[in-house]
């Protein structure tokens, strides 16, 4: 078959692959959340292997801001994916047999950055609508 009509077989992502992106990066140590291997930045969770029964088999969690979570998982659902049990915190799960290494490595220095902010990691997103309340009218 001539190179050009073959396709080139997507690179295996497996936790060794996380596990040495994660290292690369400064600050990050190896540990554990919730009984399960993860990644922290200064102690800071940054990512680890989903527990949550909701979640499926060879499942990364990754901190991210919501909005950056919510344009991933739009973007490619295949690769990127929310529970319920997740909805409320500051993350995204991804399937590590469908992410490219490349995106991977961009997921984990999104995930450093975050956890290096003082973003909150858990919790309702921040309402839509005003930001501000006006001031009591006074009566005459």
């Amino acid at each position: 078959m001539p190179m050009s009509t073959r396709r080139r077989a997507r690179p295996s992502v497996t936790f060794s692959t996380v596990r040495k992106l994660a290292l690369a990066l400064p600050d990050v140590e190896e540990s554990t959340a919730y009984g399960a291997p993860a990644f922290k930045l200064r102690g800071r969770l940054m990512a680890c292997t989903a527990t949550n029964k909701a979640a499926e088999p060879g499942t990364l969690v990754v901190c991210i801001d919501f909005a950056d979570r919510d344009e991933l998982v739009a973007a490619e659902p295949d690769v990127y994916y929310l529970k319920d049990h997740y909805v409320d915190y500051a993350c995204v799960l991804v399937r590590l047999s469908r992410i490219h290494p490349d995106a991977l490595r961009d997921l984990l220095q999104a995930g450093w950055t975050f956890a290096n902010s003082k973003a909150p990691r858990k919790g309702r997103r921040a309402r839509q609508g005003p930001t501000h309340r006006s001031a009591p009218t006074r009566r005459s």
